[in-house]
């Protein structure tokens, strides 16, 4: 039997306890701090005030694809965003949700000033919905793994009824957008508030937790070379949370492995650093060879790009897909060609094929990372960049052994 401890309440009638608790501040705290923190929660919470929208699935999946492959859609996917990493069974599992009418949490998107993104909207939370929705209603989602409604398993959305379409693309999914403009940092720091309750370790800083060694030793000690930064300039924030370090892993581990890559970055480079520090444990040596390419590449970069890897002069960062694109692609185009010289940069480096590659969505499928590269190394070497076979959306997936 249930049971409940009676407490007995004593109420607090003396005026004097109720005008203390009221007016003066606790014990140890002045009436300045208290003055000084009712002034910056007001300040710091008003950074934050939402705008709350509503958008059909079909205007937001517009929104986001219309200029996509420029770089220039009103909602764009920034580069300090987790890459998309949601299998097609979770996928399904969102959109099965829409259908059962389930509330769907809002995406969260900021205003910026970047020059590349100017009047756009960042998606700061809910990348993984958004690229769905747009999967979905592209036809690169054959729904799978459902259990709720059994039926919708195998369909894509052009297979659907057409009064289903109608009514998917019609619903409604809510927009909290930021009243203000934030800076990037506090951009990522909502970003990871929303995420993970807190600040987390990046995985380059969990790396050199788990995966310490000589090869991490030489990435960090690179990554401090003077002649890469003035080429790759990046905010101290980013600098902080060892973003050159895994820059130049990713440079090392696709130049190394490109042909390996199947989907997922993280467990990608973490394996390979694994097998290189033993590599380097065993034979110093090693590393002479990648160090004679980090440089051969960085030199090639400062004498033949105008703004090194930046989009242009006016630019303080670099996006880690144009890093990987010019990066790994010289090195590619040095193996076969030492003694390179090549013909203007900057005709292609503005040309639509190049900002389709390395535009924020060009992540993490092994024909995206591949296309951009090689684009890079053939155009350097004077020859048509290779084109990747695409065979059809089942034995892509399936490809990726994702089922």
């Amino acid at each position: 039997m249930c049971s409940q401890t009676a407490l007995k309440i004593i109420p607090m009638t003396t005026p004097e306890k109720t005008d203390l608790l009221d007016d003066a501040p606790p014990h140890g705290v002045t009436a300045e701090q208290q003055a000084l923190l009712d002034k910056e929660i007001s300040e710091i919470a008003e950074q934050h005030d939402l705008q709350l929208r509503e958008y059909p699935i079909e205007v937001l999946v517009h929104k986001y694809a219309d200029g996509l492959e420029t770089d220039e859609a009103e909602i764009f996917i920034p580069g300090y965003q987790r890459e998309f990493i949601w299998l097609p069974k979770q996928q399904s599992r969102f959109i099965e949700s829409l259908f059962l009418n389930l509330p769907i949490p809002p995406l969260f998107l900021g205003d910026t000033d970047e020059e590349s993104h100017r009047g756009a909207l960042e998606v700061i939370d809910g990348t993984q919905r958004l690229r769905t929705l747009h999967y979905f209603m592209n036809d690169q989602l054959i729904l799978c793994g459902l259990k709720k409604i059994q039926a919708l398993n195998g369909f894509r959305y052009s297979s659907l009824p057409r009064h289903w379409q109608r009514r998917f693309k019609s619903k409604s999914i809510r927009i909290a957008v930021l009243a203000v403009k934030l800076d990037e940092e506090s951009r990522r720091e909502m970003f990871d508030r929303l995420n993970s309750g807190g600040t987390k370790l990046q995985p380059m800083e969990q790396r050199r937790g788990h995966s310490d060694g000589p090869f991490l030793e030489f990435i960090e000690r690179l990554a401090k070379d003077a002649a890469f930064r003035s080429i790759c300039p990046l905010p101290e924030k980013k600098i902080s949370l060892r973003e050159y370090e895994e820059m130049l892993l990713r440079f090392f581990a696709y130049l190394d492995r490109h042909e390996q890559f199947v989907h997922e970055v993280d467990p990608f480079l973490t394996d390979y650093l694994k097998y290189m520090n033993d590599e380097v444990a065993a034979d110093p040596s090693a590393l002479d060879k990648h160090q004679s390419e980090f440089s051969d590449m960085v030199a090639f970069v400062q004498k033949y790009f105008p703004a090194g890897f930046r989009k242009d002069l006016k630019h303080n960062t670099v996006p880690r897909v144009r890093f990987e694109a010019i990066a790994v692609g010289t090195a590619l185009a040095l193996r076969e060609n030492p003694d390179l010289v090549p013909t203007d940069t900057s005709a292609w480096l503005e040309d639509a094929a190049f900002k389709k590659h390395t535009r924020s969505d060009a992540t993490n499928s092994k024909p995206k990372l591949l296309e951009r590269l090689w684009f890079v190394r053939d155009k350097l070497l004077g020859r048509d960049p290779q084109i990747i076979e695409r065979r059809n959306i089942d034995e892509e997936w399936k490809s990726l052994e994702l089922f």
